[in-house]
């Protein structure tokens, strides 16, 4: 754990990601006085994300862009896991909304698997790893989840992905409907992040 003790003293870190939502919200959770970059500041394009686990792609993302700018870079991967469906789609979360990431498209398929079933909601998960890299080649991983259901029809506009259809447990709205203050408080990238939080100095 000596390499995470240096993320005391961190300047600057890469977020490995394309998505503009997780990007802020990863931004969100990270000390204000430390520099941002993005993989295409460094003009580095996504890895193929082969991993069988949540683990495995977050890793693979982490490591591909520390090795790439040679500064330390944060990833997650995360998805959502639908009891009814058999956890799907699981690590396929993006996958399910297509080339061009329509999540509506992948909320309409959720709907008609569940309604295929004869249900209109089921028991969800989120799930969330994060994933640390060094440019040496080491790499830590933290898992987070936030447990609710699923229910349609999809509601609010602040979230992005799945947020529509995701109601929290003890939460009425929707992390669509929620302010980001509150979603970021309670969700799985919140509860993976805690994990690694000491490591970081806020002040």
């Amino acid at each position: 754990m000596r390499s995470l003790l240096e993320l005391k003293n961190l300047k600057a870190i890469l977020i490995a990601t394309n998505n503009p939502g997780k990007l802020k919200e990863i931004r969100e959770l990270l000390p204000k006085k430390i520099k941002v970059y993005k993989p295409q500041d460094f003009n580095i394009n996504e890895p193929k994300e082969n991993g069988k686990t949540f683990k495995d792609n977050a890793k693979i993302k982490s490591l591909y862009c520390a090795k790439r700018s040679k500064i330390v870079s944060i990833s997650d991967d995360s998805g959502l896991e639908v009891k009814y469906l058999d956890n799907q789609p699981g690590i396929y979360s993006a996958r399910w909304a297509g080339k061009k990431k329509d999540f509506s498209i992948a909320i309409e398929k959720i709907k008609k698997k569940l309604l295929s079933k004869n249900k209109q909601s089921s028991p969800a998960n989120f799930t969330c790893c994060i994933s640390i890299a060094f440019p040496s080649g080491k790499s830590f991983e933290f898992l987070g989840k936030v447990f609710g259901k699923v229910s349609f029809p999809p509601r609010g506009q602040k979230g992005f992905g799945y947020d529509p259809i995701f109601i929290s447990t003890g939460k009425t709205k929707t992390f669509a409907e929620l302010k980001p203050s509150i979603k970021n408080k309670i969700s799985h990238r919140y509860q993976a992040f805690k994990k690694i939080k000491k490591y970081f100095k806020f002040n």
